[in-house]
């Protein structure tokens, strides 16, 4: 039998993520607010956030140090993925509130597989990462420019979140200010500006892999939420989009 190529293992991942995005505009993934009974075990919340964000910084710098040198460029992106896992593992689950919400084992089960799958390509493709002209190149800086304003479009987008509530509270509210001024989800459209930044940056086939996989996965819940708000909130500001200011 012959073995596929790391690239043909991406393009299937990549189809993979088309699959998933199609339907996850039929079945919205039943966590946070789409919460729902029939899904199975749960666990508490934060233990299963932080269960399956873990993994694929993780599962990256194994695979990355087991099999490519250790390059400036390579330390650089390995760095940026780590900043943004460090967050998102760590300090996010800590800082949002979720007294008493739960889970479902299947949820944090299917995103433990897909940050180990795109954590191993990813390590894998930092073998093809050239250290010659990387630091010159065009995409490095107009990548990491776009990675940083993703990243901060982020954490100001849960900031506000996270003081909608006070401690003990469990309700929701309509966010303002910052770019909820035009979308519902801005958290989600920096990070997806994040991704595409990093597959500028490191320019292999995995890289792109996230981002498109960051789209698939996102595009559709930002529009659940929108929906969700609008069917909650009768006065929600008829001029806010789902994910992208005046488009989308």
């Amino acid at each position: 039998m012959t073995h596929l190529t790391l690239q043909e293992w991406t393009w299937i991942w990549i189809g993979l993520a088309l699959v998933s995005c199609a339907w996850l505009f039929i079945q919205t993934a039943p966590y946070g607010r789409h919460g729902r009974d029939g899904w199975g075990p749960r666990l508490p919340h934060r233990a299963g956030w932080i269960v399956m964000e873990s993994v694929s910084p993780v599962v990256l710098t194994v695979v990355a140090v087991g099999s490519v040198d250790m390059s400036t460029p390579v330390l650089f992106l390995l760095s940026l993925w780590i900043l943004h896992y460090v967050y998102r593992a760590v300090i996010y689950p800590f800082r949002a509130r979720w007294s008493g919400r739960q889970m479902p084992l299947v949820i944090m089960l299917s995103a433990v597989f897909f940050n180990t799958v795109n954590g191993g390509l990813n390590g894998l493709g930092m073998s093809l990462i050239a250290e010659d002209g990387f630091w010159t190149a065009n995409t490095t800086w107009f990548g990491a420019a776009l990675f940083f304003i993703g990243l901060s479009i982020n954490l100001r987008a849960d900031q506000t979140l996270f003081g909608l509530r006070k401690p003990g509270e469990s309700g929701y509210r309509i966010p303002e200010g910052g770019m909820y001024r035009w979308i519902s989800c801005p958290n989600y459209f920096g990070e997806i500006i994040e991704w595409i930044g990093f597959a500028l940056m490191a320019s292999t086939l995995p890289a792109i892999s996230f981002a498109v996989w960051t789209a698939a996965n996102l595009i559709p819940r930002a529009i659940s939420h929108h929906k969700w708000y609008k069917e909650r909130f009768p006065h929600y500001p008829a001029e806010r989009r789902a994910l992208v200011p005046f488009l989308l």
